[in-house]
């Protein structure tokens, strides 16, 4: 009898703990978030289009209530766009996209969109600069020398501005080691 027992208490358990022990797999859908922490710095200053940034999973993926993507998962990024900070106009951006993660050993590519920043315009606050540099050269000359040292001044002053636009103006991006991006999945994945 005892060993009777003790067969279908082995046979209860294999049913009800293998299922969870054993690696779960999954589809996870097209638009699930997949937040990932990058391993490495990454600025819109020299990164290049394609260049391969790593990372990990941020939280587990769950599908069903079972985990599919277990947190700490092996990310590849790459940067899918990118644009460094010109003087006057030009704002920076950068962008990175989710291509593969790794679960088990074994890497799955991924199709993602795109997350990251591109700094706000500069025009109005560059215009400023010049304007304001170029009434108060204006204002300026035409104390000191009347109509064509206004006009002297008022040159003078806009060049002034756009020295001090084109100063201040230029700021990259940067996402240092350890930032944390939300990725969307554009198809669905199949993870075995």
């Amino acid at each position: 009898m005892n060993s009777s027992i003790r067969a279908v208490a082995v046979f209860l358990l294999a049913v009800f703990l293998l299922p969870t022990l054993s690696p779960a797999g999954g589809t996870i859908p097209a638009g699930t978030r997949i937040p990932v922490v990058t391993d490495q710095a990454v600025s819109s200053k020299d990164a290049k289009v394609g260049q391969t940034i790593t990372g990990s999973l941020a939280k587990d993926v769950l599908v069903g209530g079972k985990v599919v993507i277990p947190k700490g998962s092996e990310v590849k990024l790459s940067v899918s766009s990118v644009q460094t900070s010109g003087r006057l106009s030009t704002p920076a951006k950068l962008y990175l996209r989710l291509r593969a993660v790794t679960v088990r050993g074994k890497a799955y590519t991924m199709a993602t969109n795109s997350a990251g920043r591109t700094e706000k315009g500069k025009g109005k606050r560059d215009a400023g600069f010049i304007g304001g540099g170029a009434a108060g050269g204006a204002a300026l000359g035409a104390l000191a020398a009347g109509g064509k040292g206004a006009a002297i001044g008022a040159a003078a002053g806009a060049g002034a501005g756009t020295a001090g636009a084109a100063a201040t103006g230029k700021k990259d991006i940067e996402f240092p080691a350890e930032t944390r991006l939300v990725f969307t999945t554009r198809a669905d994945l199949i993870i075995k």
